[in-house]
């Protein structure tokens, strides 16, 4: 499995976190940054994790409340991106909705919650039957 992972400058302390988490649960992992806690364009690291995705990747997009880079995330063909702040969300997304993009909100997620969220998004397998169809009427621009 390999993660790509990306947040703004909201995200930056939480991304952190994660990726320390996720390194040492010897996960792959690719950050597309920021570093830093300058003021930065959520979009233009949300595009840079999206056309980096492939198949076999799952990707973890963190600004402050989530929303923008899961709005941008959704413009790309063959992306589900889902925010999610708690387990049960996280799960539905990945079971129902075959999501691969997690957005989590920085701003209002403990950061307890946020390892909650990222350990079940990645360890639930999509369950296919009738939401396989549902997925398949979402419309590709």
């Amino acid at each position: 499995m390999r993660i790509l992972i990306a947040s703004d400058h909201a995200g930056v302390e939480l991304k952190q976190y994660l990726i320390e988490y996720l390194l040492k649960n010897d996960i792959l992992l690719t950050d597309f940054g920021p570093r830093g806690f300058e003021s930065v364009s959520y979009a233009e690291y949300a595009h840079q994790l999206c056309s980096a995705m492939d198949a076999n990747s799952y990707g973890i997009l963190i600004c402050g409340s989530g929303n923008g880079m899961c709005m941008t995330a959704n413009k790309y063909p063959s992306i589900r991106a889902a925010l999610c702040w708690d387990a049960e969300l996280s799960k539905l997304a990945r079971a129902h909705n075959n999501a691969n993009i997690l957005c989590l909100p920085a701003r209002f997620i403990a950061v307890e919650d946020a390892v909650d969220v990222v350990n079940v998004f990645i360890h639930t397998l999509f369950e296919g039957g009738r939401h396989k169809s549902r997925i398949n009427q979402i419309p590709i621009k």
